[in-house]
C-alpha cells in the first residue's frame, strides 16, 4: 500500500521514521493478505466497565461490543500478518489501545485498499483504518482522477504523519533520485494510493518518448516482488513501508531507498460524515492515549517516533 495515497490516498502521502529504527521490526516477515472477510484476533475483548470514554461512544456501538475496521493488512509495518497469522503493526496495536479507552474491540477485516470507502459508504465497516493519508479530495468525495464528486465524502480522525519514497534493488539505483528521474523507467507501486497520484502527475512533465511505465498492484508486496523479480526500475510506497521492505527483504539484501521522501501528510482513521459521535469519541480517545503514554510506546515499538502527531486533529488534511 502507499501515502496509502503517504500515502495511501489521492493526494500526497509521507512518512518519517528513521530507517534504523524499523530494525525494532525487523525480525517480523511481510506476509500476504487473508480473504475479504478475514477478520483479526488482535486485541482482548473490552467490557464498557473501567473504560473511561465508552459514553462518547454511539450507543449502538457500546452494545455490540466492537467496532468494524475496513483495512488492507499487507502494509507492514502498518498493518499486516505474523507468521502466525495474527494481524499486528502500528494500526491494530493503536486500535487496541484506543479500544480500551472506550470499552469495545476493534475487529479489523481485510480488503482491498482502493474499496474501504465505498465498503465505509455501505456501512460493511464503521471505520477504515489503513494508512490512509487525509486529503480534501477524501473528505469531499472527489475522485482525485477525474475531479468529479462520487460521493459524500468521509471525516479523518489524524492519528500520524508520513511521507512518501522511492526504492530500488539493492545495487542498482540507476541514478534514480528523484520523481524527475523515473521518466523512461518502469515503476511498481500500489493501486489508488499517493505514489500512483505523484507518479500520473511526473508523468504529465515527462518529455514525449519517456514517459513513466506505471503498474499498479493491490497490493504493495506483490509490487515489491515484480521490482524484487526483475520486472521494473523501481518501486514507490510510504516512507514507513519502504523503510520496512528495505530492512527486511532478503535479509536487507533486496533493495535500498533513493532521494528524500516527499508529500508528508496525515494518516486518518476514516468515519462516514453522518457519524459524528463516532468521530468525535475516536479523537477523544486518540488525546486520551497520547496523554497516558501508550501512544508513544507504540510508535517506539514499531520505529517511526518521527511521524508522531501530538494531538488528535479532524480532517488535517490540505
Amino acid at each position: 500500500m502507499t501515502a496509502r495515497s503517504t500515502r495511501r490516498t489521492t493526494a500526497a502521502h509521507s512518512r518519517t521514521a528513521a530507517v534504523g529504527a524499523i530494525a525494532v521490526a525487523g525480525a517480523l516477515l511481510l506476509t500476504g493478505c487473508g480473504d475479504q472477510t478475514e477478520k483479526s484476533d488482535s486485541g482482548d475483548s473490552q467490557s464498557s466497565s473501567g473504560a473511561p470514554l465508552a459514553d462518547k461512544l454511539p450507543k449502538s456501538l457500546r452494545d455490540k461490543g466492537t467496532v468494524k475496521v475496513g483495512s488492507d493488512i499487507a502494509y507492514a509495518p502498518v498493518e499486516f500478518k505474523d507468521d502466525s497469522g495474527r494481524t499486528v503493526g502500528i494500526d491494530p496495536d493503536l486500535a487496541d489501545a484506543l479500544g480500551k479507552q472506550l470499552g469495545v474491540k476493534f475487529e479489523f477485516e481485510n480488503g482491498t485498499f482502493d474499496t474501504l470507502i465505498t465498503g465505509l459508504r455501505s456501512k460493511r465497516y464503521d471505520i477504515a483504518m489503513s494508512a490512509m493519508t487525509d486529503t480534501k479530495n477524501r473528505q469531499e468525495g472527489i475522485d482525485s482522477d477525474t475531479g468529479k464528486k462520487v460521493g459524500q465524502g468521509v471525516d479523518f480522525v489524524d492519528y500520524f504523519t508520513a511521507g512518501v519514497s522511492i526504492y530500488t534493488k539493492k545495487g542498482d539505483d540507476q541514478g534514480i533520485k528523484t520523481w524527475s528521474d523515473l521518466c523512461g523507467k518502469k515503476l511498481v507501486l500500489q493501486r489508488g494510493t499517493v505514489s500512483e497520484d505523484l507518479a500520473k502527475a511526473e508523468n504529465e512533465k515527462c518529455p514525449a518518448g519517456k514517459k513513466i511505465s506505471m503498474e499498479a498492484f493491490d497490493n504493495d508486496q506483490q509490487a515489491q516482488t515484480r521490482l524484487r523479480a526483475g520486472g521494473a526500475n523501481a518501486g514507490s510506497s510510504d516512507f514507513p513501508v519502504a523503510a520496512y521492505a528495505v530492512k527486511t527483504s532478503g535479509g536487507g539484501k533486496d533493495f535500498e531507498l533513493v532521494g528524500e521522501q516527499v508529500e508528508a501528510a496525515p494518516y486518518g482513521i476514516a468515519v462516514a460524515k453522518d457519524n459524528t459521535q463516532l468521530r468525535d469519541a475516536l479523537q477523544a480517545a486518540l488525546d486520551a492515549v497520547i496523554a497516558n503514554g501508550e501512544y508513544k510506546k507504540i510508535m517506539d515499538k514499531w520505529g517511526v517516533a518521527e511521524g508522531a502527531v501530538t494531538k488528535a486533529a479532524v480532517n488535517g488534511g490540505k
